[in-house]
Formats: C-alpha cells, structure tokens, sequence
C-alpha cells in the first residue's frame, strides 16, 4: 500500500467506485450479478484498505458511503424508508474482528475490566426485506434498494408462510403501536435445486444461485409467480418503532421469536472474546449441513444505549460488522507477465493466466504489484501458482510452486515500453516510473482522461474512446487544447458517429467549463501527492490557483516561511510541498499550468459552513473526556462543520479540556485560545440540535 502514490490511490479509487457501483446495480436492482460474493468483497476490501491508506482521498460517490443500489425502473411501487437500511462494515480475520471489539472499547471509553457483550448470528445470503406492522398488522413490506428507496413488496410477502400478516395481540411482551422488523428473504438450497430442475425441464434460464432466486421471486409484479416460489425469512433486527421493549439486542431478538418471527437458530451472546471468535468457528463447521446458504457470521454490540452512542458511518453501523469467510484458491500456471504504464507513470506488472475457475468465477489476470513483489516470489513464465481473490482488486499470487527450479529470473524494464524513456525507482520507493512525462502517449492519454473526469473538471462527452481519438488524431496534446475544440467543430463533425448535436452538445459542456472550481481543477492537473481533498485543503487557504504557484515556488527556493505555511495545513506534508515545488520546477509543466489558465478562469475558492457555533472553526480535545470516546467527540465536531485538530497553534479556536489535561491547556491559554471544559462542549452540541 506504501507503494501507491496519492495519484496513483485516487485513480484507483475511482476505478472502484465504478466497478462496485455496477456490480451493486447488478446484484441489487436487476438480480443479475455477475461476479461471485467473494470477488465482490475483495473489491469493497482494497476500497477499504485504499481510503484508511489515503481518507482525504474519500470520493463522494465512494461505495463506502453507500448501501445497496438505486431502484431501477421497475413495475413496483418505491417506498422510501422512515430509517435508512444500512450495510455492514467485514472483518476477513481473527485479528480484525479483535480490532473490531477493541474499538468498540475505545469508542465507548470502557476499560478492559468492563463487560461488553456482543450478539452472534449466521449471516444468512438473502435479500434484505422491511416489514412495517401497525397496530400489530402487517401495512407495508418493502426491499432495501439502496438503503433510502426500496420497492414495494406487500402484496409478494404475503406468501411467504414465515411472515405474520398479523402479530400476536396477547403476547408477553405487547407489540409497539409501530414496529418495522426486518430481515432476509431466502431460498433453501433444497428448493433452489428443485426450482431450476423446474426451469431445465420448461426450457427457461436457472438461477444461479439461491440469493438470485430469492430475489427475483420476490420481486414480481405478479404476485402469484411469488406464491409458487418456496421463499423463506427470518429476522435480525427492525428499523422505525413507536418504541423498542427491550434494552438489549438479545432480549429484542427473543421477543422477535415471541411474535412469531422466525430468528436464525444459531443466535447467541457472548462477552469473552474467544468464546465469541470460537462460534464463528462453530457456525463455519456447521455451514455444509445447513440448509440455507450463508456467507459469514454477524457480531452486533448487545446493549441498545451504547449501539446508540456508537451510532453510524457513512453506510454502516459502528456497532456491527460481519466476519466473512476465507477467499478460495486455485493454482495454475502464470503464462505470462505485462507490463502496464498508468497515468502517473507507474510501471505495473501484471500475471497473465492461465484461465482456472476460483468461486465460480474464471480468473485470467493476476496483480504483481511491483518489480520488488516479483523477486519476493521468484515468478517467472511458465511457473506454476497459486491464487487467491480476496482483498485486491484483482487475484494475488500467494505462491509460487516452482521458484526452486533453475531459470533465468523475469528481468524487469528499465525502459518505458510505450515511449522508450528511461524508468527509474526515486530514492526511497519500489515503485519504477517512466520519465517521459508528458511526452509518453500512456501518460498523457490517461492524464486527460483524468483531466475531464467527474472529479476534476466534470466535462459531459469525453469518454476514454474520445479522449484517445482526438489524441491519435493530434487534437489534445495538453489540457488547454480541449478548451480550443470549438475550432475543430467541423473535424469532429466530419469524424464517423458525430451528428450536429452530440458535436454541439461536447462543445457545449466544454464551455461550461470556463470558470471551472479552482480545486478541481488542480486535482485535474494531476500534480503527484495533490489529491482532490489535498487540492481542496490548499485552496482553502490560497484561495487562488497564482497564490499557490507564488508559494509553492518560495517554498521550493529556501524560504522557510513559505514552507511552513504550507506544512500548517491540516493535512498537508512535506511530500506535497516537495510535489509541487518540484511540478513548478519543470519548463514543460509550467508552460501546461500557464497554457491552461490561459483558457479558463477559477473564481476565488470559497468554502461555505455550516449554521453552528463552531461551524468553520478549529477544535482540539485534550484531557480525560468522561461521557464519550475522543472519536465520539471528534466525530461530533466535525458533524457541527468544525476542524477537528490534534494539535494547539495559533490556529486553534477552541480548546476541550477535560481533567489531565496538561501542555495543550498551558499552550492554549498562553496563546490565549479559549478553553472550555466538557460540559462546555455539550451545551455546544445540545443547542445546535
């Protein structure tokens, strides 16, 4: 991970932020996926592995912000949730999932000698299901679509013989005025097979698994292909209710039971950590002989004040999380090994396969990473290895079979192969690069891609087959010259699939263009080290694209001053300052920068906060805090539009203190900053509601 540049991780973020976003339309609106539940997460994990590597590189439209997909146009009604139906975060080990329980810790401020228990349950692989009963009667079932919006179900869950329409009304335990219990719908695996012998013998496509047959069984417009289908549910937890009689998950998942609500059979609670990492094991020597699929165990926090206190992230609960089970591996023999150049010159290997079936799925490619990975296992063609898809984006190498034979190792290039430039690894990285800059036809093509996508500039029209067009035909040699288009209206015209209108349409949203976001257009420059949220923290105190040049170039020269102001930055170090010190060194890149601002013209950066008494303002924490974790406060400042900053400056606003507190509170009160205690704090957050 080490090895990735910022660049390099924004790319790649990007890359995954598309590639989930269409698997989670697949899977989720139109019940057709097209990679198995394992390759899935892997994506999702090196997502994960990336924005903890990388935060200010978080994308707005990251998967980790999201739940699920948009429902697709579709003959059921949308019912959009009183309460957001959220994901999981996954934990891949015993060691994660012991992290997990250590921040649970953290997070709540308990010491080692404070029993916390936690709930466990098989995670079974079905399709998120909402039932709203009002006055005991079941009104409303919905599917969770993507967490906000769903579709309408009622009418197909009513034969589903597991679903109550009506809640017992003299149960122990009274049912609420609302109560929205949800849960998964399945398929048996017994019935999965006698359903797609079914469809072998009526000549019709099978599912491919029994989470696809759930799916599309439940979501019919005709009701009655639902009542032919053996669809199953079971509950874990509910969302609105007029009021939830029980302080505890357990207790809660009981009284599910007690309604009548099936529940899974192997829930249990635990608070000793080996007891509760010991049932995952249990649940993964039972999962051959279920009769259900599942593909992981559930660990949930069991005392309802403190899921509350911990409440949520972007798409998922602090308070759960789910430990899935181990990726599967293969071997076969590494055919050959290519040699990709990505926009920011990066040399990077790729295993070429040769095709093995890993999960259900056939695996062809494989990353290697870097030329130090290569030498680590010795790989050369023609040997033979194993693989695993689990946390990459593609397969890893795990071994290799046959280092031990005799055979000239892979000799790695020194040389570009797509323009012959020298490639080097700077001092300190393993990362080779291609110098050619902006003169190597990978680079550049990719760097405008990059130039015109959703993050930097945003320009409608300019897909990667465009890009290279216009490039191959000698139009786009640098950014500026996508604004000096208009000019070539009748090239692009005359061009194979171009009408008046898509021309005008292109052209149009160029235009658009030229008063772009000062931010987004640094980002777009692609200078090493400034990613979007790194061009945006620099802009926020610049404010001007001259204003960072001037400071940028000082810093470079000597003056310390300029350096350290630029250092100050929340979030912004060394490397950034030397990146761009060194993007102004370079000729060819000034003459970009210059030639670009030729065209266009960035207004001011300004950023807009939020309505709140520290809205805008920079808030340190120090001391004991006693009713909350130092992330629960953090997180708080920063819900109220506040900087959260670990550190006292002159830049400081607001110092926290709680008992302890010690050289921050002296600094503070030398700088005459105003200190507050804790209870301070939460009048703070009381009145800005």
């Amino acid at each position: 991970m080490t090895s990735l540049t910022e660049a390099e991780a924004a790319n790649e973020l990007m890359r995954l932020a598309r590639q989930i976003a269409k698997h989670d339309r697949l899977y989720h609106a139109e019940d057709a996926p097209e990679i198995t539940d394992q390759e899935y997460d892997a994506l999702v994990r090196r997502n994960a592995e990336l924005e903890a590597a990388f935060p200010h590189l978080i994308r707005e439209d990251s998967p980790s912000r999201k739940v699920g997909h948009r429902v697709a146009a579709s003959p059921l009604s949308k019912v959009t949730h009183e309460v957001r139906m959220m994901s999981l975060d996954n934990a891949f080990s015993d060691d994660e999932l012991r992290d997990f329980f250590a921040r649970v810790r953290r997070y709540l401020n308990l010491d080692d000698s404070e029993p916390v228990g936690f709930t466990v349950e098989d995670k079974i692989d079905g399709l998120s299901c909402s039932l709203r009963y009002e006055n005991g009667a079941l009104v409303r079932a919905a599917t969770r679509g993507d967490g906000q919006v769903g579709e309408d179900v009622t009418a197909n869950v009513a034969h589903i013989p597991d679903i109550p329409q009506q809640l017992p009304a003299n149960a122990k335990t009274p049912v609420p005025d609302v109560f929205e219990v949800r849960g998964e719908v399945y398929m048996e695996r017994a019935a999965f097979a006698q359903l797609n012998r079914k469809a072998e013998e009526d000549g019709t496509k099978p599912f491919a698994n029994p989470r696809n047959a759930a799916a599309g069984s439940l979501r019919q417009k005709d009701a009655s292909v639902t009542a032919d289908r053996p669809l199953r549910f079971w509950a874990h937890g509910w969302g609105a209710a007029s009021e939830v009689p029980a302080t505890t998950q357990e207790e809660m998942v009981r009284i599910l039971d007690q309604w009548g609500l099936p529940v899974s059979p192997l829930f249990a609670r635990f608070e000793d950590e080996d007891a509760l990492i010991g049932h995952y094991e249990t649940i993964a020597k039972a999962r051959d002989g279920l009769a259900y699929e599942i593909d992981g165990v559930v660990y949930k926090v069991d005392r309802l004040d403190w899921q509350a206190r911990m409440g949520f992230v972007a798409k998922a609960p602090r308070w759960a999380i789910a430990r899935k089970f181990p990726a599967e591996r293969a071997e076969t023999t590494l055919e050959a090994i290519d040699i990709q150049v990505g926009r920011t010159g990066k040399l990077t290997p790729v295993g070429r396969l040769a095709p093995v079936l890993v999960g259900g799925v056939t695996v062809t490619n494989v990353t290697l990473h870097n030329r130090d990975e290569i030498e680590r296992l010795g790989v050369r063609p023609g040997d033979r290895v194993v693989i695993q898809r689990a946390g990459d984006v593609i397969p890893q190498v795990v071994e290799n079979l046959t280092r031990e034979q005799t055979g000239e190792p892979f000799a790695f290039p020194d040389h570009c192969p797509e323009c012959d430039s020298e490639a080097v690894a700077e001092e300190g990285e393993v990362d080779v690069r291609c110098t050619g800059g902006l003169i190597c036809p990978a680079q550049r093509v990719q760097r405008l891609e990059h130039f015109v996508s959703r993050k930097a500039l945003d320009i409608d029209g300019f897909g990667s087959r465009t890009i290279a067009q216009f490039f191959a035909l000698g139009w786009l040699e640098s950014p500026a010259d996508i604004f000096r288009l208009k000019q070539r209206r009748s090239d692009i015209l005359a061009l194979e699939g171009w009408q008046d209108k898509s021309v005008d349409n292109l052209l149009a949203a160029v235009e658009a263009r030229r008063e772009p976001d000062a931010a987004r257009l640094l980002f777009g420059l692609g200078i090493r080290h400034v990613g979007e949220v790194t061009a945006r923290d620099l802009l926020k105190h610049v404010h001007t694209l001259p204003a960072l040049r001037e400071i940028a170039e000082k810093a470079r020269a000597g003056d310390k001053e300029a350096a350290s102001e630029l250092t100050a930055i929340d979030g912004i170090g060394p490397s950034v300052v030397e990146a761009l010190g060194d993007f102004f060194h370079e000729p060819h890149n000034v003459a970009v920068w210059e030639d670009i601002l030729s065209e266009v013209s960035p207004p001011r950066y300004e950023v807009e906060t939020l309505d709140s008494p520290v809205a805008g303002k920079t808030v340190v924490f120090t001391g004991k805090l006693e009713t909350m974790s130092r992330d629960e406060a953090k997180a708080q400042a920063e819900r109220l539009g506040a900087k959260a900053s670990g550190s006292v400056s002159a830049k400081t606003d607001l110092l926290v203190a709680g008992p302890g507190a010690g050289s921050k509170l002296k600094k503070a009160r030398d700088l005459g900053i105003e200190v507050i205690d804790e209870a301070g704090w939460a009048q703070i957050v009381a009145a800005a509601g």
